[in-house]
């Protein structure tokens, strides 16, 4: 600032001494030196400005999406569609500001909390996503009537769902301790997904088996 007030005051002397010089060497002279020092002087000036709109860019306070106490309604309302590359996701929600929302992309996740609609919070989160994504590439815009969330998928293909969804139907048999235990839970399995007629063929069956009325087809299981 102290450079750019000096350049000033000599150019307005070396103006006023233009306006009463009478020889044209001086004047030409007088002439050239204001033109350099006019140029010197647009240039600080820029650089002046450009270093004031920094301090005051750093000294904005963030929006604080962690305040103590804050709370969340979770916004349930949704519709997502896919290409091979990635998935949209369109959260129906009217007031969103783009300066209040809080997006965090993991691999196998996503959070965003948007704040201050209407005077409360609302927050959209997958804790296990269906596949991986690319965290860098993904994006969020709000629009008047809703934000649209783009996830960039890892491995291109189909999405059956955006949850994780494990194999119920999958026996673990590499961490059973014993071998019978798979083929239980998956019995189990089967059971609770069953419609009732299956239900009460399965108990059936357990119950005879138990009552010694049929022979335990898995007695001889090494």
């Amino acid at each position: 600032m102290a450079e750019e007030q000096q350049l000033k005051l000599d150019l307005e002397e070396l103006r006023h001494l233009q306006s009463i010089a009478k020889r044209p060497r001086v004047i030409s002279f007088l002439a050239s030196e204001i033109c350099d020092l006019d140029a010197k002087f647009a240039t600080v000036t820029a650089a002046a400005a450009a270093t004031q709109r920094a301090e005051v860019s750093v000294e904005k306070a963030p929006f604080d999406s962690g305040a103590v106490n804050r709370s969340y309604a979770t916004l349930g309302t949704f519709s997502w569609d896919q290409d091979n590359d990635k998935i949209k996701i369109y959260i129906s929600i009217e007031g969103a500001d783009q300066e209040k929302v809080d997006a965090v992309f993991k691999p196998m996740s996503v959070d965003i909390k948007l704040h201050d609609i209407h005077e409360k919070n609302y927050r959209f989160y997958i804790p296990k996503l269906n596949k991986e994504i690319l965290p860098d590439k993904c994006k969020l815009v709000v629009k008047p009537t809703k934000v649209i969330v783009t996830l960039v998928k890892v491995s291109k293909g189909n999405w059956l769902d955006l949850h994780f969804k494990e194999d119920k139907l999958k026996p673990n048999l590499g961490q059973e301790k014993d071998p019978m235990a798979g083929i239980m839970d998956l019995m189990k399995n089967i059971y609770e997904e069953g419609d009732d007629e299956m239900k009460r063929t399965i108990a059936k069956a357990w119950s005879d088996t138990r009552s010694g009325k049929t022979a335990d087809p898995l007695k001889n299981y090494p």
